[in-house]
């Protein structure tokens, strides 16, 4: 049976806690440091990316055991003006509000898989996935 936990991004410090909570699911599933280091920083990330572009949203956190193996399934999604080109920010470098163009690009580097859907006016849902190794 999964286990799943959430919270909800209004303010900077559920941002602090959806990367707590994610750390200490990632340890309870025996992930080691570097990978709860891995996992910590892809939900900061996306829970800072709901915070400034969509203000509202919400980290979903789930405990994942397929076929014996086990891992960590986030989910970040929001009801903001939606991902204009997912392609694009996908790309190093590239960035609509003056920073390093690093973040999702960056997620996708740490977490085993990603997947966005975003629709204009709609919002975005963005879904990641690391294994225990």
């Amino acid at each position: 049976m999964a286990k799943q936990t959430s919270v909800e991004i209004v303010t900077e410090w559920d941002i602090v806690a959806a990367r707590q909570l994610g750390r200490n699911e990632a340890k309870a599933l025996g992930f080691g440091t570097v990978d709860q280091a891995r996992i910590t920083t892809a939900i900061s990330e996306l829970a800072r990316n709901i915070y400034l572009y969509a203000r509202v949203g919400r980290i979903d956190i789930e405990r994942l055991d397929e076929d014996g193996k086990q891992g960590i399934l986030i989910v970040a999604s929001d009801k903001g003006a939606g991902i204009e080109d997912v392609r694009k920010v996908l790309e190093d470098g590239y960035s609509t509000s003056g920073g390093l163009g690093a973040g999702l690009p960056g997620v996708k580097r740490l977490m085993d898989s990603m997947d966005i859907v975003s629709k204009s006016g709609e919002g975005t849902t963005i879904t990641i996935t690391k294994w225990l190794r």
